[in-house]
């Protein structure tokens, strides 16, 4: 008998966390210092300590410990500018927390060492037993201002997890805070956030069809939206989530199919002999690419769905294997499965260029989904035998999500919730 069980998000069934290890960063980091935030106590400890993983993690900053500064300012008139610059130090932060148990109000300031000044002052509001919430929207805030990039620390991923059942997990960015969505005795496939980052869509084989179901994120209550006695696969939102693109084998053919989500009407987007799968739409909804097979090998190719009767393009040549493609949110490039030699790794190429940049180094990677800033791609790759998350950013930087149990697969990158 198959075994299914839904989960709302706010469930006390929680996994083992994904364990964050950075593995490189850029050549040239900002060098910062994060002071303990003043007024912290039991129920907001260790805000500091996650501002500092989250700025960590991005690659781009080396965050000194504080037994090894010169002075520890607690408010801005404690600052001792010199005490920073002689140890090169790029950024300040400080702060302080009030709790009166029922809000909390952090306040936190950015100081450019070098040029001696505050630079950021701001205030965040939270509630108690969120202090990782909270420390999330601060580290946001702090990227920004230094970087001129969204930051994404408060944004989350959502995979699927497989032991002895497979699971539909949603967590944090830094993979802290696994929620489980859906608990199944059979396949869960193709995750996929609403633009909203509302809803989630995915294919579950939990009575032995593949069917395609929305579920809320707040209160666990999900629709079915289409089902199908052979094979239905990758469900892709539009940008308006009016939409769904996916992959069906109507004909014994897979072909790509636009899902009208108000009346359920079903359009078929591509008519060939070749399999057609893993569908993506562009930022502003007005193209989709796509994996096809037509040439002879696995290559992307986009059609333009403002003209009618348009025939795709090939936008992929070098090497002999091109898949599972994203466009960046900018729609100035994209990020796909590219093969090299035997390995398939993450690429990126720019629309402007005639030529892939690799991104990664590894054997077996796959499933890339990139961060609402366009700065970070996490992606699946096998270690050991098993799946486990993986991320790079443009500028060079790689970590590691793995998992202390089970198998971690298909990620997907929500988009900005604030």
């Amino acid at each position: 008998m198959k075994k299914m069980l839904l989960m709302i998000f706010f469930s006390n069934f929680i996994l083992s966390e994904l364990v964050l290890e950075i593995t490189q960063g850029t050549e040239d980091p900002f060098k910062a210092a994060v002071i303990k935030f003043d007024g912290e106590h039991e129920i907001t400890t260790n805000v500091d300590q996650i501002i500092k993983n989250n700025l960590t993690r991005t690659g781009e900053f080396t965050i000194l410990d504080n037994d090894d500064l010169l002075s520890i300012p607690n408010n801005e008139s404690e600052i001792i500018f010199n005490d920073f610059k002689i140890l090169n130090i790029d950024y300040l932060i400080i702060g302080n927390i009030a709790n009166d148990y029922s809000n909390i109000k952090a306040e936190y300031q950015v100081f450019d060492i070098k040029k001696g000044s505050k630079v950021r002052s701001s205030t965040v509001f939270g509630i108690p037993n969120k202090n990782r919430q909270l420390a999330h929207y601060i580290s946001d805030g702090i990227y920004e201002e230094i970087t001129g990039i969204k930051g994404i620390a408060s944004t989350k991923i959502l995979y699927v997890t497989q032991n002895k059942e497979y699971r539909l997990v949603v967590a944090d960015a830094d993979g802290k805070n696994e929620q489980v969505l859906l608990e199944s005795s059979e396949p869960i496939i193709s995750p996929s956030w609403s633009p909203d980052s509302k809803k989630v869509a995915y294919v579950s084989f939990e009575t032995g069809m593949a069917k395609v179901f929305i579920q809320d994120i707040a209160s666990g209550n999900r629709e079915l939206v289409i089902e199908n006695s052979s094979q239905i696969s990758s469900p892709a939102w539009s940008p308006d989530g009016k939409f769904l693109s996916l992959t069906m084998y109507q004909d014994g053919n897979a072909e790509i199919y636009i899902l009208n989500l108000i009346n359920k009407n079903l359009t078929r987007l591509t008519n060939h002999y070749a399999i057609d799968t893993e569908s993506s739409w562009s930022t502003k909804g007005s193209k989709i690419m796509f994996t096809s097979g037509r040439s002879g090998s696995p290559q992307l190719y986009e059609i333009n769905l403002r003209k009618s009767n348009a025939i795709p393009k090939r936008i992929t040549f070098e090497g002999n294997y091109n898949a599972k493609g994203s466009y960046l949110p900018n729609n100035e490039g994209i990020v796909f499965v590219h093969r090299a030699d035997t390995n398939f790794q993450i690429a990126l190429k720019y629309f402007d260029e005639n030529f892939i940049r690799p991104l990664t180094e590894s054997q077996m990677d796959e499933s890339p989904s990139i961060s609402p800033n366009g700065n970070v791609i996490v992606y699946s790759i096998k270690e050991g035998g098993m799946g486990l998350l993986s991320g790079v950013t443009l500028s060079g930087a790689k970590f590691k999500l793995p998992a202390k149990e089970g198998s971690v697969r298909e990620p997907a990158w929500s988009g900005f919730l604030r």
